[in-house]
């Protein structure tokens, strides 16, 4: 059965999926979920009967349905192990997850379209008020990952010299956290990262610009 990613082109969470599948050299199509249009095509009832929270990206695969990104990444790594994500070490393992929950658990939450649409919508925050907001929550959040960076286990990338797990979180976040004109500059381990990601085919495959849904 065919892998299918329910993807939106600038989803930071659909963007970290896609570069794990095209790492492990997975086949797999996409099927555009456009986060705007039609008052938001994740909440139509199609879309919720896959998946019932209505957010991106939803992975069919192997005759499932999983929701949520990090299981994704969790779910990828237990059935196709190579090439790895995650260090053969537990101590490798958890500093792994860590730097990728401090980003997919405490940054991006804060920073989600929902978030910044109810902080607009509900709360009657202004435009600025909205990207003050933004910024200080990424740039205070990675400003923590580089810091957590900052360990002999760091390499060419956030464990070692091969992508991984984390990288797969990080590069997604940088790429909006750019896009929102945040301050990176006393960030020099995050932007090398970055910067040597940015090279592999693989990775420059799933870039959003690269979507069949891009805009």
């Amino acid at each position: 059965m065919p892998i299918k990613l329910h993807s939106y082109w600038r989803s930071s969470a659909s963007y970290r999926v896609r570069m794990a599948l095209n790492l492990k050299g997975l086949d797999y199509t996409i099927e555009p979920v456009h986060l705007v249009r039609d008052g938001g095509q994740q909440h139509s009832e199609a879309y919720r009967a896959l998946n019932p929270q209505g957010l991106v990206p939803t992975l069919e695969i192997d005759g499932q349905v999983i929701s949520q990104s990090m299981a994704m990444l969790e779910y990828l790594e237990e059935q196709h192990p190579t090439p790895a994500l995650l260090p053969a070490d537990a101590p490798g393992r958890a500093r792994v997850r860590a730097i990728a929950n401090a980003i997919a658990c405490d940054i991006h939450p804060l920073n989600n379209l929902r978030v910044l649409k109810y902080l607009v919508g509900e709360l009657g925050v202004d435009e600025d008020a909205k990207l003050a907001w933004y910024r200080h929550w990424t740039e205070l959040g990675l400003g923590q990952v580089e810091a957590m960076l900052d360990d002999p286990a760091t390499g060419r990338f956030c464990h070692g010299d091969e992508p991984g797990l984390a990288d797969c979180c990080l590069l997604p976040q940088v790429y909006n956290a750019q896009r929102f004109k945040c301050k990176l500059d006393a960030m020099p381990r995050i932007l090398a990262i970055c910067e040597a990601l940015e090279q592999i085919p693989a990775i420059r495959r799933a870039a959003p610009e690269n979507q069949p849904d891009a805009e």
